[in-house]
């Protein structure tokens, strides 16, 4: 048997070379995945929302959701929260309620919600100012909670955008032939 001839020192050199770009990149896709933000899931924003018993007695304006777990429009939905709760979160209430949780029943049946994400926007008093329902832009949201804070009116008091419907979850009574965890694309629609 004959041993094979060796390598010419540019095929090595280049090996090397190809070897120590791929350690290199490897290392810099490694840390980048590992440093980046990870996004904020339903749960963890409910845990670090301000109760409702506390929001409704401190004074400040409130941003409430009402959101479920398997929604994927709340999930959709949860780094935009996450963000306006960290950019507004010193001058306002982030309230999450889970309508799974017949906790929430009499505050689900007195705000009406029969589409989730349903974001509800209470003044300094608790009363409410406006509501949107579904997937909202940024601008829009950020829209609301500036005029929220300013007490001025709300410019997207009423938007629709796309919603998870939960009809028949509090109503066991009631027939239903809508599929709770169903979704329905509805466009965005500015107040006249």
């Amino acid at each position: 048997m004959v041993p094979p001839a060796p390598l010419p020192q540019d095929t090595k050199t280049r090996n090397l070379l190809v070897a120590v770009v791929a350690i290199v990149l490897s290392v810099v896709l490694f840390f980048s995945l590992r440093t980046q933000t990870q996004t904020p899931s339903l749960g963890t924003l409910a845990a670090e929302s301000t109760p409702l018993e506390v929001a409704l007695a401190n004074g400040q304006p409130t941003l409430m959701e009402f959101y479920a777990d398997w929604c994927t429009s709340c999930q959709t939905m949860a780094p935009l929260i996450g963000d306006l709760e960290q950019d507004y979160g010193d001058r306002l209430n982030v309230v999450m309620l889970n309508v799974d949780n017949d906790k929430w029943l009499p505050e689900v049946l007195n705000y009406r919600v029969d589409g989730i994400p349903h974001f509800v926007f209470l003044d300094a008093q608790g009363q409410t100012v406006g509501q949107t329902i579904g997937e909202q832009p940024r601008s829009i949201m950020v829209a609301n909670l500036d005029a929220l804070l300013a007490q001025k009116v709300l410019p997207y008091a009423a938007t629709t955008g796309r919603t998870s419907l939960f009809e028949g979850v509090f109503r066991p009574n009631s027939p239903s032939t809508t599929d709770p965890r169903s979704h329905s694309s509805q466009s965005v629609v500015a107040p006249s």
